[in-house]
């Protein structure tokens, strides 16, 4: 029987979709784009007869040669495939109809179902979503055209002009980079439209609209283990309103048990349930329901009513789906575990956001309430060219510059432009006029499986810790440099990867531009091992790592102890950041951690405490008094650290802090004042001192009550943080699954930096060894139902099956996954003996540290 793989699942649903690809131009969102980058798939839409692959929301180069081509070729059909709802990119629709005159059919993919489209809330689409989308795209595109027909000349209508002001449900905002790529070659164009034949043609021409649903948008790190797109609606929906439960709309709120209001079902939550349903239909399986915590019973329930007796009935592959709750587990994501790829994540930068769509909708349930989560991209920007030694480095400015030279040289109007001087067009380079820019084209990420010639690196580095990956990768480039007969004088010692070793095989690999955009993939990768072993960023995770450690073998102690660990942290990460913030210096200090990092490790010590202390106290796991001096010591960091005012708890004091800060370092005029207001300063006498040479007296006081307000005020924000951590250090009392299955936290304490298995591990464990599993509920099946209601009173009731009896099963966590957590699940796959099983792996998005302090204390927290 053929194995279940996430990566051709998705190129067979592409080529599924092969007759609305053929002959057309491509567009993209961003959600779409991520995917297809992890998929490879830019290729396959070639090879299916793509005239090009272009992005929707930000126009580019390719847009630019596609409309040129289209002055002797007309457009005749465009595909759109999105992530997101058909009110979010309808602007967009319009505004590429808009740049290809004469298009006949525009076919449009979503992989938002008709039902979600519905569901969501201020969605202007109702039950029949795609047929009322069609005519009103067909409706509104009419109505520009006539605009553009009795305004200007259409060729010069730019997208973020009065040509699309008024049309569509969102106004399209001016851009330069629109206005230029579509008013290119005007002349001509408007030349060749007002021609008899093509008014003739246009005339006996309509525009035809299909909706489609397209379901198979995520981003598969391998064939077993994917994640929803990061700029997809799925991922970015809010999976948790603001009530005393919740802990971030990013996340799903406390399992208290409590059952769902349905009015107050979270649009995340929907989202996630027909996505799962509509994998499951693609992969051809029949999923047998489990759900642990409150949303993943809400999910279950969402899944199982979707089911139908047609769906039950097919010849389909039986497989077990286990839906986790992110919230039953938040000490997994937010410690620092030896992996090699979450250490990639966390310190590499992200590519920025191609469009935020956060600005079109505010749910009227709650007024404060995010439209969508703003997740941090999943392609990573890798600094190729900063990697690469001097010689590696000329070669690179001499492509880039080829590149550049062809862009600006090229014209197809004009056969003189292949006769232009390359070299004289690449000075524009320098001067500042370049397209793309060195950082864009030499910048790497862990995409395009077609650059690593078929080798899945990505997915062999999701099981190694820091060391055993480098090392593999090693053997990559070693074994590239053999089919490249290269040679390269370094000795090489086995059994060890260092960066002195690795940088010697990077460079010798892309020593000429040949071999450079031939291995490009394990370049990429091997440059982003450099960049994690370098030691700002090899020292910072060790660094997290010794903290994390410490905390844990004070939380085995007492809370006292544990308290003392955090304070230093805190105070320690308060000089760090003084100093960054006085020098103007944003790199991090060897082996330091900054203020943001110290509260992500008070948030570690909390939910630590938590499980060890859970009755220290009524209010939380400490006592006042070490309370108190946690509270003390962050508002000391705050005051040393005024860009901390960015968190979400501090938001609105960024000017007061700024101007405190300057103050205590003497940038400011300095003022004595004392630290306590005498009865004496108070007295009646003093207003008859009133006049001009008591105004610095005045001043000083007044200097004094904002100080004392400043600090007024920080204290109690400082107390709304601590409410939001004691919430925190109760997960283990509020989660009934985790309390009653005593699948808590595991404080033994060894020398191995993976201290602790997560949630995901335990739970299966116990799965997969057939032990029974409080909180684990089961979701009957139609026809199961059908058996317990009605033949079960006659004694023909069906057994409840058991998740380990399956031999596929897909586990999903509800609010992300880190890489950890995918290699502990395979090692718990591996302990059950059962080589004959297989497991997919599936999150709303990759966690690493950094995105647990954005979810809990940034924007999207509820603090």
């Amino acid at each position: 029987m053929a194995s279940v793989d996430v990566i051709k699942t998705c190129l067979d649903s592409i080529r599924q979709i092969s007759e609305h690809i053929e002959g057309a131009v491509v567009y993209l969102d961003a959600g779409c784009t991520e995917s297809f980058q992890f998929l490879g798939a830019f290729s396959l839409l070639v090879e299916l007869g793509a005239v090009s692959v272009c992005s929707l929301e930000n126009p580019g180069s390719l847009d630019e040669v596609s409309a040129l081509n289209a002055i002797f070729s007309p457009v005749k059909k465009l595909a759109v495939i999105t992530s997101r709802l058909l009110s979010d990119v309808h602007r967009y629709i319009l505004r590429c109809l808009n740049a290809h005159h004469g298009v006949s059919k525009c076919i449009i993919l979503t992989s938002i179902s008709e039902i979600a489209h519905s569901t969501y809330p201020d969605s202007p689409l109702g039950p029949d979503a795609f047929h009322e989308y069609e005519s009103l795209l067909v409706q509104d595109y009419e109505e520009l055209v006539k605009k553009t027909e009795t305004t200007s000349s259409p060729s010069v209508a730019s997208p973020g002009h009065s040509g699309l002001g008024d049309v569509g449900w969102s106004k399209l905002s001016s851009n330069e980079e629109d206005s230029r790529l579509f008013e290119t070659h005007s002349s001509l164009r408007e030349s060749r439209e007002n021609s008899p034949r093509f008014r003739a043609q246009k005339q006996s021409q309509s525009l035809t609209v299909a909706v489609h649903l397209f379901p198979m948008i995520v981003c598969p790190f391998s064939s077993s283990f994917f994640v929803l797109p990061s700029e997809g609606l799925v991922a970015e929906s809010y999976l948790s309103l603001k009530h005393d439960d919740s802990l971030s709309s990013g996340l799903p709120p406390l399992s208290t048990g409590l059952p769902y209001d349905s009015d107050d079902i979270p649009p995340g939550v929907n989202l996630t349930a027909h996505f799962l349903y509509h994998l499951a239909s693609k992969m051809d399986l029949k999923m047998e329901i489990y759900s642990f915590g409150d949303q993943s019973k809400v999910v279950g329930k969402m899944l199982t009513d979707m089911s139908s007796l047609y769906d039950v009935g097919r010849r389909k592959r039986s497989a077990g789906l286990l839906l986790i709750d992110r919230t039953l587990d938040l000490l997994t994501p937010c410690c620092h575990a030896d992996s090699l790829v979450d250490r990639m994540f966390s310190s590499l930068t992200r590519r920025d956001k191609c469009t935020s769509y956060a600005h079109l909708k505010v749910s009227p349930a709650q007024t404060q309430l995010p439209y969508c989560l703003k997740r941090a991209p999943l392609d990573v920007q890798i600094p190729v060219a900063e990697i690469l030694n001097e010689n590696a480095t000329t070669d690179i400015h001499r492509l880039l510059e080829s590149i550049e030279a062809f862009l600006h040289g090229w014209d197809p109007l004009n056969p003189e432009s292949q006769k232009v001087d390359l070299a004289a067009l690449s000075a524009e380079i320098h001067d500042g006029k370049a397209r793309i820019s060195e950082k864009e084209l030499f910048t790497g990420s862990f995409i395009s499986t077609e650059n690593f010639r078929g080798t899945p690196y990505l997915e062999a580095l999701l099981d190694r810790r820091t060391k055993d990956g480098a090392i593999l990768v090693k053997k990559w480039l070693q074994e590239t440099l053999r089919q490249e007969t290269i040679s390269v004088n370094v000795k090489v010692r086995p059994g060890v990867a260092k960066r002195s070793e690795l940088l010697p095989l990077v460079k010798a690999l892309a020593s000429n531009q040949t071999s450079l955009l031939k291995n490009r993939g394990i370049i990429q990768l091997a440059a982003a091992i450099l960049f994690v072993l370098d030691d700002t960023h090899g020292s910072q995770w060790d660094a997290f790592i010794s903290a994390e450690k410490m905390l844990n073998v004070s939380a085995g102690d007492t809370s006292q102890s544990l308290a003392a660990q955090m304070v230093d942290i805190i105070n320690k990460s308060s000089l760090v950041g003084s100093s960054r913030h006085k020098d103007g210096n944003v790199k991090q200090p060897q082996g330091l951690l900054f203020f943001e990092d110290a509260l992500l490790l008070t948030i570690t010590g909390y939910i630590l405490a938590g499980e060890n202390f859970p009755t220290a106290s009524s209010d939380g796991p400490f006592s006042w008094q070490e309370e108190n001096f946690l509270k003390e010591a962050i508002m000391e960091a705050v005051l040393d650290n005024p860009s901390a005012a960015r968190l979400k708890f501090l938001q609105g004091l960024s000017e007061e802090l700024e101007t405190n800060f300057r103050k205590m370092k003497g940038d400011d005029t300095k003022v004595e004042f004392p630290k306590e207001l005498e009865l004496d300063d108070l007295d009646d006498d003093a207003w008859g001192k009133w006049g001009d040479e008591d105004e610095e007296i005045s001043d000083s006081k007044d200097q004094v009550y904002d100080d004392m307000q400043l600090k007024l005020e920080l204290r109690d924000r400082v107390d709304n943080l601590f409410k939001f951590l004691r919430k925190l250090s109760s997960l283990r009392r509020k989660n009934i699954p985790t309390r009653e299955a005593a699948l808590g936290f595991d404080t033994t304490f060894s020398d191995d930096p993976n201290f602790s298995k997560g949630l995901v591990y335990k739970l299966l464990t116990r799965v997969l060894g057939k032990h029974d599993v409080p909180g684990l509920e089961y979701h009957s099946s139609t026809v199961g139902r059908l058996f317990k209601s009605g033949f079960g009173r006659f004694g023909l009731g069906q057994a409840k099956p058991s998740l380990a009896d399956q031999t596929i099963i897909l586990v999903f966590v509800i609010g992300g996954i880190n890489s950890v957590e995918v290699r502990e699940a395979r090692e718990a796959l591996s302990e059950s003996g059962r080589p004959n099983t297989e497991m997919i792996i599936g999150g709303t998005t990759l966690l690493t540290p950094n995105d647990m302090l954005e979810l809990l204390l940034g924007e999207y927290g509820y603090v």
